[in-house]
């Protein structure tokens, strides 16, 4: 019986609680937009092209790892908790337990095994991601700018004179992406600004069009600050460098229009640096080359800031 007069046990209202605590966490959990089939994705987007299930891959990785430690520290944060409090009818002090050199070796050689797994796993995924192709079947330079996006197809359009691989306006890409260059790419180029939108969705930002089932090469310039390239179904993303050129090649295996977007906190219209995919079939695609050269958006837009030595030297010397 309690101090004052009641049966109830002090320990009661704690396990009231915990257990209120979990019914809270596991309704939190639970009434979410997401359905059974979102689960195993963890937050990430559907992937819409060949490369992106193995960055879903590792993430998944990534969370499980993390979730098995969290689950142990959590077990015995609990256990601890429970198991170890302090007794209202003893003040001795409990065993202390100090260099314990099993447990310390324990607690120094699991995270470094851990750590080391994951480094293996990324090493060997981002070298795949990034390992470019011989011929890609099609090339886009895009450029990052305050506060929007320009696309540069660069590829042969029928009616479209000129060669990317001289052009003046494409002076900043070096010249191991050039070599790559379809031959007598005149080209067509879209951009946008903040306040362009998709005609068919009305979503904001201009719209890169891409063939789907077709090997692209994106080649990342910027002409004044550090941006972002993020489209978010592709599960990839990479900086836009000024002075620096970056480079990826994605598959899209998926019609459709996406949404893209700066994740690279680039100035105060951040947040309205946004664009579209929109991923048609090959015939699709080309028929849009050719309706951007009717509008009379031949040859290339500026495409940044050219390298500076020190980086050029870097990238021969990397050869």
């Amino acid at each position: 019986m309690s101090p004052n007069g009641s049966d109830r046990s002090p320990r009661r209202p704690m396990r009231r609680k915990l257990l209120q605590a979990l019914t809270a966490g596991l309704v939190l959990a639970t009434a979410t937009g997401c359905t059974y089939k979102d689960f195993p994705r963890l937050g990430m987007p559907t992937p819409t092209t060949e490369e992106a299930p193995r960055i879903l891959s590792l993430w998944q990785g990534s969370w499980a790892a993390a979730l098995a430690v969290g689950v142990l520290v959590w077990g015995l944060i609990l256990w601890s908790a429970m198991f170890h409090r302090r007794s209202r009818t003893k003040v001795e002090v409990p065993q202390q337990t100090r260099y314990n050199m099993p447990i310390e070796a324990l607690y120094t050689v699991v995270p470094l095994i851990i750590v080391s797994v994951l480094f293996y796993f990324t090493a060997r995924d981002e070298s795949k991601l990034l390992s470019l192709s011989k011929k890609p079947d099609v090339t886009v330079n895009v450029i990052g700018y305050q506060w929007s996006w320009g696309f540069n197809y660069i590829t042969p359009v029928d009616g479209v004179t000129g060669d990317a691989k001289t052009d003046k306006n494409l002076a900043a890409i070096p010249d191991r992406f050039k070599n790559d260059f379809p031959a007598n790419a005149g080209g067509v180029y879209d951009f946008g600004t903040p306040a362009t939108r998709n005609p068919q969705t009305g979503n904001p930002g201009p719209t890169l069009w891409l063939p789907k089932g077709k090997t692209v090469r994106f080649i990342l310039t910027s002409r004044d600050v550090i941006h972002s390239f993020w489209v978010l179904p592709f599960l990839m993303k990479q900086d836009v460098i000024p002075g620096h050129t970056n480079a990826f090649e994605v598959t899209p295996n998926q019609e459709g229009t996406f949404r893209g977007k700066c994740a690279e906190l680039c100035g105060v219209d951040h947040s309205r640096m946004l664009f579209n995919v929109k991923v048609v079939s090959p015939a699709a695609y080309e028929q849009h080359l050719k309706d951007l050269a009717k509008k009379g958006q031949t040859g290339y837009i500026p495409a940044g800031i050219a390298q500076t030595s020190h980086e050029k030297n870097r990238e021969t010397n990397n050869l």
